[in-house]
């Protein structure tokens, strides 16, 4: 097959951007819960997001350092946050919350949410979530350009909220769960075209 090589040096504006987001496909979405030092909650998706541990559970986010500050500047004066599972019933809402707001803004009050209280860190959960993980921040790690680059936020679970008829014991049924992915631009995918493949021995 014919490929384009593209040389990063060569590349210029969003361009690595484009790719990056193209190619690695689909991204899980964290809907991230944060609070101000003030107490102000706020709610943000990132697509740079995965769980990167499972002893102990850990999860990375990646905010950029150059665009939307009130995440990385909440985890920063309050290291906590709440993981919110994205599916078809919230993504109308998840999507709402992308659009940048004042810092004094309650993306919970904005797009309608339910605001739950968290059980062991200060920012809230969002209450139509099918799942729900809270975390405390373990480290914050430059990555890329000191200006246009990335924030790895870095935190460990201290509590899974998952809801009961998605659950055999700690197994979670994939297709009940529905979560959504992220593609690029204006593309997102349900998780529900399922295969197995039995890992080899």
């Amino acid at each position: 097959m014919d490929k384009e090589t593209f040389l990063v040096e060569q590349l210029v504006g969003a361009d690595p951007y484009k790719l990056t987001t193209g190619l690695i496909v689909p991204r899980p979405i964290g809907w991230i819960g944060t609070v101000s030092a003030d107490g102000v909650p706020n709610l943000a998706p990132y697509s740079f997001f995965n769980a990167v541990s499972g002893m102990p559970p850990t999860f990375v986010f990646s905010p950029g350092v150059g665009m939307r500050k009130d995440t990385l500047d909440n985890v920063r004066a309050v290291p906590e946050f709440t993981i919110n599972v994205v599916t078809a019933e919230v993504v109308e809402a998840m999507n709402a919350t992308a659009a940048s707001a004042e810092a004094a803004v309650n993306e919970f009050e904005m797009a309608g949410l339910e605001q739950v209280a968290s059980s062991l860190v200060a920012p809230p959960m969002v209450g139509e979530c099918k799942a729900n993980i809270e975390c405390k921040v373990t480290n914050i790690v430059a990555v890329g350009d000191p200006a246009h680059g990335n924030a790895l936020v870095v935190g460990e679970a201290v509590a899974f909220h998952v809801a009961a008829e998605l659950l055999d014991g700690t197994r979670v049924d994939q297709a009940a769960l529905g979560a959504v992915g992220r593609h690029v631009g204006n593309t997102y995918s349900h998780a529900t075209d399922l295969f197995d493949i039995t890992r080899p021995a």
